[in-house]
């Protein structure tokens, strides 16, 4: 199922519950949570009691993307905190087998991320075991960025390879992601649709969400 994926890093902090509240309403199923370290990527941003208060507001999906340096070291507190998958970025995951089965042992779904310099091809050996890809069409560390069209190119790479070998990870973008871009995103393959600025900047966040997801559902019906 094509999901839109509100992201909290833009939303308002003074007012989170509302906001998650307007995403529950607008038919969201699950919520992004950008976590920087200001190491990995040059911002720093939230950590696990963050989480743990989200989980106490909502039964959402909790969609966890540690840009940090050390995610074996975080992943368990973030899933302990209420997190129901954790993705790590290839670039910092040192034993990227062994993290993605640590996220997957303690019960949560294990994904990994790729920045944008980096080929899908580095993950041939992985893909059987991840729940899913995270595709960056942005590089990492601050929202608002432009949307690198390349990234449609690697979302497509993914696809073929999923079916060519019929496995079952999600495909998600994160980046620059907008009513604009929705339809063609999802032609190209993508499950999940991270969306922070177009949705919590716009002037109506819950009728975004809906109105991107109505794109979306759109674009799965035309064939390419």
């Amino acid at each position: 199922m094509i999901q839109i994926v509100p992201s909290i890093l833009s939303a308002d902090f003074a007012r989170l519950a509302e906001d998650v509240a307007r995403m529950e309403q607008a038919g969201a199923t699950m919520l992004h949570v950008d976590v920087m370290d200001g190491h990995f990527v040059p911002n720093l941003t939230l950590g696990p009691p963050v989480v743990k208060s989200l989980r106490k507001v909502t039964d959402l999906a909790l969609d966890v993307h540690l840009m940090i340096t050390d995610p074996d070291k975080f992943a368990p507190l973030f899933i302990e905190a209420g997190a129901n998958q954790v993705a790590v970025h290839y670039e910092a995951a040192t034993h990227l087998d062994r993290t993605l089965r640590l996220i997957q042992s303690l019960g949560a779904l294990a994904g990994v991320v790729l920045n944008p310099a980096t080929p899908v091809t580095v993950l041939e050996d992985v893909l059987y075991l991840a729940d899913y890809v995270l595709i960056m069409s942005v590089n990492p560390g601050f929202e608002g960025q432009k949307f690198i069209p390349n990234a449609l190119n690697k979302i497509r790479r993914l696809d073929q390879i999923r079916r060519e070998q019929h496995l079952n990870f999600a495909i998600e973008i994160d980046g620059g992601v907008s009513a604009s871009n929705t339809a063609e995103i999802v032609r190209a393959g993508c499950d999940w649709l991270v969306a922070g600025s177009a949705v919590f900047h716009s002037a109506d966040p819950g009728a975004t969400v809906k109105h991107m997801q109505h794109l979306a559902e759109l674009a799965t019906a035309v064939s390419v």
